[in-house]
């Protein structure tokens, strides 16, 4: 049976200024949507494409929960957030 992986995502762009989270159950493709600003909106008003940081579900109401839980955070516990896991602020998109 295909276990099905949720994705908890926060994007920013590139001067590290705006930061977006989402969730979605395909993180390469999503991603690659918001590069190509596909669908507009706030990630392609302001340039928000660079995958820094992401947590993995398998469970769709967790992964939903941990969203919300995020978006209601302060501005500085997201900035803490990328900051363990992705010191440097690098562009995931390509280690996916």
């Amino acid at each position: 049976m295909y276990d099905k992986k949720y994705f908890v995502y926060i994007l920013t762009n590139k001067n590290n200024k705006v930061l977006y989270i989402g969730i979605t159950s395909n993180l390469l493709g999503r991603i690659f949507q918001h590069k190509e600003q596909a669908t507009k909106g706030f990630t392609s008003r302001y340039n928000v494409d660079k995958l820094v940081y992401y947590e993995i579900y398998e469970d769709v109401y967790e992964a939903i929960s941990r969203e919300k839980q995020l978006k209601s955070g302060s501005r500085q516990k997201k900035i803490d957030l990328v900051n363990n896991f992705n010191k440097q602020w690098e562009d995931l998109y390509n280690k996916l």
